[in-house]
């Protein structure tokens, strides 16, 4: 999504997008390898934040007309989907 930002967007919402998506997977994996559910729980909790972080920026996208409704759409979904998928997964270790 953010490979057609604006440039001036290159150090603003383009690179938090994108540290905000890759945390979703390194919260995850780092939290594999921790020693309790606990602390797992607590970095998935962590990579939900981060979703919500891609979901709300790909609002502002849209508001500053980088995406169309409908990719600003797909996005909300997938977001709203890993996030639903990724606090059934913490359910499962408490």
């Amino acid at each position: 999504m953010t490979t057609k930002f604006p440039r001036q967007e290159l150090y603003a919402l383009t690179d938090q997008i994108n540290r905000a998506s890759d945390a979703v997977a390194l919260l995850i994996a780092e939290g594999s390898g921790l020693q309790t559910d606990a602390l797992f729980s607590h970095r998935l909790g962590l990579a939900v934040g981060e979703v919500f972080e891609v979901v709300s920026g790909s609002f502002l996208a849209h508001d500053r007309k980088y995406i169309t409704a409908e990719q600003q759409a797909e996005i909300y979904e997938w977001g709203d989907a890993l996030a639903r998928k990724i606090n059934a997964f913490r359910k499962t270790l408490k």
